[in-house]
């Protein structure tokens, strides 16, 4: 039996193409894909190539079980699952501690295996047993569902920067990852949420689905933001672009005592940015940054989509087939809209 899937078979090759359906061990779960998204990762990998091609790529998704191993335990046919991609060696002390994702082993389906834009994925035994399948509630779709993953990577930080009630939180960057920071800090109860980014377009967008977020264009920001803040400064800093020149000014945004989080990694050769130190020092400015996300912050993001206290509905811009993976990777590429994804099934 075959199924469409994907696959990237070199550097700036991605081809829609027909392969078997993935053979599953006794400990293994298969699972047919309903809804998945490109990431940023996607886009990297797509442009740079990977170690691993050709790949399917994909590791933004949910789906239905289609069969389970016979040794498997806890999952059968027919249950919905969101699925988080990073899973560890399940014995080291990080992994012990919940922290998977910063396994020194971690793999990720999608980024070394196999992963959710085909019809099935299969999941592999460590993902299984640490906890990586998680129910969907019936209420909720499996496209709301796939956006668990990017919101728990938000919500990874958002967990580091401390928010007060009542702070104020400068967003830079109107991406899908920019809206989705902007909707966790407006839920935990910041006074004033403000995006910048260069790009006006994106920023109405995000306006038009968070209307409480007070946007910013390319110009004048530091001025802007004093005035905006009584010549404060932003209590949390979020860099949501990658971007040298954005970690730099951030700590001349932030107000004394103010927490600047690095979200989005910097571009191989880049990521060497000159610092005025002084400012950390005199400011007493927190500076932090994250990677990936723990279980518990994507059961804890999957729960937050199904309660309906963040809607993530309004990030996607885009639903397309499969079929239409060209055309998907280029509105991701150029950065049209905010968030691509494919229906599947």
């Amino acid at each position: 039996m075959n199924m469409k899937a994907i696959r990237l078979m070199g550097k700036d090759d991605l081809q829609v193409v027909s392969v078997p359906v993935p053979e599953f061990a006794d400990d293994e779960v298969l699972v047919k894909t309903g809804g998945a998204y490109i990431c940023g990762t996607d886009v990297r990998m797509f442009k740079n190539g990977t170690k691993v091609m050709p790949l399917t790529l994909g590791h933004e998704f949910a789906g239905t079980i289609a069969a389970v191993g016979k040794s498997v335990k806890g999952y059968k046919a027919g249950m919905r699952v969101a699925v988080a991609p990073n899973y560890g060696c399940g014995i080291c002390d990080r992994c012990v501690s919940g922290n998977t994702h910063l396994c020194d082993t971690i793999l990720a389906i999608g980024v070394q295996m196999d992963g959710g834009f085909a019809e099935y994925v299969k999941i592999p035994a460590p993902a299984v047993v640490q906890g990586n399948l998680s129910l969907i509630p019936d209420q909720l779709s499996l496209a709301d569902a796939a956006m668990a993953e990017p919101l728990s990577c938000v919500y990874n930080s958002f967990e580091r920067a401390a928010l007060h009630p009542g702070d104020t939180v400068l967003i830079i960057g109107a991406g899908p990852i920019g809206l989705l920071h902007a909707k966790v800090y407006l839920m935990a109860g910041a006074g004033m949420v403000i995006m910048n980014d260069m790009n006006e377009e994106r920023l109405a967008v995000c306006k038009k689905d968070e209307p409480a977020i007070v946007t910013l264009g390319p110009d004048g920001l530091r001025e802007k933001l004093l005035a905006l803040t009584n010549g404060r400064g932003a209590d949390v800093v979020v860099t949501a672009a990658s971007v040298p020149v954005v970690q730099q000014t951030a700590f001349d945004l932030a107000a004394l005592n103010g927490r600047v989080i690095f979200f989005g990694g910097l571009p191989a050769g880049k990521e060497i940015v000159p610092l005025d130190t002084n400012i950390i020092h005199y400011k007493m400015i927190t500076v932090t940054g994250t990677s990936r996300q723990s279980l518990r912050q994507y059961r804890t993001c999957l729960d937050l989509i199904a309660k309906g206290l963040i809607r993530v509905g309004g990030v996607v811009t885009a639903s397309l087939s499969l079929d239409e993976a060209a055309q998907a990777f280029d509105l991701s590429v150029r950065g049209i809209g905010l968030k691509t994804g494919f229906h599947i099934g």
